[in-house]
């Protein structure tokens, strides 16, 4: 063994690891604090540069804070940084793991700061990885996100790729994974893991590949592929007891006893969990133990061992609280709720149940949030800025309109003059009024299409294109993005366009929101042969909201066969009928799941187009009709909605000149 490790170096390499050697097993047995003294010195002297080494030779010791304390100040007294930057790293590590994430922050950040004053690459590389899984437990995504693209940059931007490198990038990719399977873009993370796993398998890491193997697993039980997922479980447990790592067996046993449990083998999952319990104690991993004592609970719970069952949940939900575990207070809340209802009190039980998934949504929320929170500044920003320059502007056309009528009343004599400016101005104001209100419901349907979620969100699912090297679909949908927002910026600046034009901004639309649905709604236009296009006048955009609701009210929460009709035709020579027909889940159930949100925002999206509709049928010889229906199959079950527009097309000026 320690001929194959020293033919990998050259002679210099090979006094230096020679030296290590030496010094592990001399201090091995060292218990005072006297000794590693003396430990410390003699690695300080020895001038290891390259973390790899210097993480070999520090070999056990690296997992007591004292010690590393100790190897932190003998190493900013003797000016050794990379002693200092190791000792703040292993430091930040055991807070991390402990769950005392904003002592992990503050050292590893000092870590980085010491590695970039230094130059110290690898040593950069590994607190890049290591602050980015600081936040990602703490389901910060951007942040987490951010800090292992860097590190991965980092990475491959060196041209000599040596073996802490190239772990380097397996953690990247590894804990990028992570974060996507949090997203759940199980595709995304999959191909993550698998890059990760090759450099494992090259580097013949067995922890690398006991880590990878468990994600994997987590990817396959998402999927409720059980099967699949207990394999990869079983595969990283036998890394993890070949490389007799603690944490990885505890991992891997909460992992499969999961599974157990979702097999409807709760038997074999209490035998699993309960001796993890122990082991994760001894750990004092709390992110770990909490979830032993919330799957040991689950275990008991579906065993109707109910009085040993809820201490053991309490005890994971206090955990997941004290150290702000999200994630896993959801979990054991949503425990919880089921011990209640097994107990009969089924108002506790749908309380639980409630704030489980009210946690459960704000995670989501926050990731979503952490992603838009820079294009939104900068959006409110830039419309701010706008607002100001309007409202300076009719602030002076106003005070120029006022002079104009003070300089007019000067030469007014007569008061049958007087009387008619008065009548003119009367009018004047109404009409002023009306034309507000237009102004300020075009304002209105404009900021609704131009949502900045929506914006932000499309752009999203085509960095993920970009980021998944699908070059054409990213180059596709970035055209017809962009075509999109064109037509939406032209169409706000009239009031009425060609129906053509808008059932053409209508279909950009849908194909930039089905990204976000994986394609997988089927949008068909249907357009009588009798009905031209072309002539018939229509306000801008006023199809789009009933579109939008159909997609995120009825479609949304539906897992398949998802469609969406838009049909027109001429039912009387006076009309034009368009109808949007969905197959969602219908509006009952969607006010019931609107209802169960913590957040509960009005849309107005809905109101504002009927006053444009009401306003742009005044031009016209006849009202619009809108009439929204509920539809059921034959098992008088909701099956969608189909909203009815009948919008008029003879205007009141070709009447006349009739």
């Amino acid at each position: 063994m320690l001929k194959t490790i020293l033919s990998k170096y050259k002679f210099s390499a090979r006094l230096a690891l020679s030296l290590c050697f030496f010094l592990v097993y001399s201090f091995s047995y060292a218990q005072n604090n006297q000794d590693f003294n003396a430990f410390a010195d003699s690695i300080i002297n020895l001038n290891i540069k390259d973390y790899n080494k210097l993480e070999y030779a520090i070999y056990k010791n690296k997992y007591d804070t004292l010690k590393m304390r100790t190897l932190e100040h003998k190493s900013i007294a003797k000016k050794y940084p990379q002693g200092e930057v190791f000792a703040n790293i292993m430091l930040g590590n055991q807070y991390r793991n402990k769950s005392l994430f904003p002592q992990a922050e503050k050292t590893l950040k000092h870590a980085l700061e010491l590695s970039e004053k230094y130059n110290l690459v690898n040593f950069q590389i590994v607190t890049l990885n290591m602050l980015g899984v600081v936040y990602r437990r703490q389901s910060i995504v951007k942040d987490a996100l951010d800090y292992h693209q860097k590190a991965l940059r980092l990475a491959e931007s060196e041209k000599t790729k040596n073996e802490a490198t190239k772990r380097s990038i397996a953690v990247s990719y590894n804990s990028m994974g992570n974060i996507y399977l949090e997203l759940k873009e199980y595709d995304l993370a999959l191909e993550h893991f698998n890059k990760s796993l090759k450099i494992e398998e090259d580097l013949d890491n067995k922890l690398g590949l006991a880590i990878n193997y468990n994600n994997i697993g987590i990817i396959y039980e998402a999927k409720d592929s059980l099967d699949l997922a207990l394999k990869s479980y079983q595969t990283s447990l036998d890394y993890n007891n070949q490389i007799n790592s603690t944490v990885g067996k505890i991992i891997c046993n909460n992992s499969i006893g999961s599974i157990y449990l979702k097999q409807n083998k709760p038997e074999l999952a209490l035998t699993t969990i309960k001796p993890t319990v122990a082991l994760a104690e001894k750990t004092n991993d709390k992110f770990y133990t909490g979830m032993a004592y919330i799957n040991l609970g689950w275990a008991q719970n579906e065993l109707n061992l109910l009085d040993e069952a809820k201490p053991n949940l309490e005890k994971g939900l206090d955990i997941a609280k004290n150290y702000n575990l999200q994630s896993m207070e959801s979990d054991a809340k949503f425990q919880l709720s089921k011990w209640y209802e097994k107990q009969g009190d089924s108002k506790k039980a749908l309380d639980l149940y409630k704030e489980a998934v009210t946690i459960s949504e704000e995670i989501s929320g926050k990731n979503n949030s952490q992603y838009v929170n820079t294009l939104r500044i900068r959006y409110e920003t830039e419309k701010k800025s706008n607002q100001i320059l309007e409202l300076s502007s009719a602030n002076k056309l106003a005070n120029a309109k006022l002079e104009q009528s003070k300089k007019t009343t000067y030469f007014l004599i007569l008061g049958l003059i007087l009387f008619g400016l008065a009548t003119f101005l009367f009018f004047r104001q109404r009409q002023l009024k009306s034309e507000k209100q237009i102004l300020r419901l075009e304002q209105d349907m404009l900021r609704n299409q131009m949502n900045p979620h929506f914006i932000f969100n499309s752009l999203n699912s085509i960095k993920l294109y970009i980021i998944n090297n699908e070059k054409e679909n990213a180059v596709y949908y970035l055209n017809k993005f962009s075509k999109l927002i064109r037509k939406i910026l032209i169409a706000s600046t009239e009031k009425i366009i060609s129906l053509k034009d808008e059932l053409e901004t209508m279909d950009l639309y849908m194909n930039i929101e089905n990204i976000r649905f994986s394609n997988e709604i089927h949008y068909k236009i249907q357009v009588d042969e009798d009905v031209d296009t072309e002539s018939i006048k229509i306000p801008s955009l006023v199809l789009q909201p009933f579109l939008e609701n159909a997609l995120w009210h009825g479609l949304s929460p539906k897992k398949d066969d998802k469609f969406i009709n838009l049909s027109v035709s001429k039912t009387e020579n006076n009309f034009v009928s368009i109808s949007i027909t969905d197959n969602g889940i219908g509006r009952t159930a969607s006010a019931k799941i609107k209802e169960k949100k913590l957040l509960k925002q009005k849309s107005l999206g809905i109101d504002i187009t009927k006053q444009r509709l009401a306003n742009f049928s005044k031009n016209y010889t006849e009202s619009f009709e809108l009439m929204i229906n509920d539809l059921y199959d034959s098992n008088n079950q909701p099956s969608g909605t189909c909203v009815v527009l009948k919008l008029p097309i003879i205007p009141l000026q070709k009447l006349r000149t009739a």
